[in-house]
């Protein structure tokens, strides 16, 4: 029934300048549309990500949106670490910390948050 559908992700900010800044400067997303001052859509890829004001900004401890970024995910780290993202270091089965990448088997992945403390991710699998 869904596995046709594109599927749009949704995180929670506080406030929405700050996530503009973060999510266009830093992360060089741009803005697809913008609704009122509540809602920006940006596009990566084929996928839509709706930031908006929401009061919950933050309170999820769980991954919220990942990235597959192949063979490039060396550079990005090093891209984003520049522009002064500080990535998240996790003690997990199986992989082993190589700088700011988790790494096992053909894996790395890289944990990072936004200014409100949602957790992002790239990866390349």
């Amino acid at each position: 029934m869904l596995n046709s559908k594109e599927a749009i992700t949704m995180i929670a900010v506080k406030d929405m300048q700050v996530a503009a800044k973060f999510y266009e400067a830093t992360l060089g997303l741009q803005k697809e549309s913008v609704e009122g001052n509540d809602v920006i859509t940006y596009r990566s890829g084929n996928t839509r990500i709706n930031v908006y004001r929401s009061q919950y900004a933050g309170t999820n401890k769980a991954t919220t949106l990942i990235w597959n970024v192949g063979d490039e995910i060396d550079t990005i780290a090093h891209t984003l670490k520049d522009k002064g993202v500080a990535f998240v270091h996790y003690d997990l089965p199986g992989l082993t910390l190589e700088g700011d990448l988790h790494v096992g088997g053909n894996m790395k992945v890289a944990w990072f948050k936004d200014p409100d403390g949602n957790i992002l991710s790239i990866v390349s699998d």
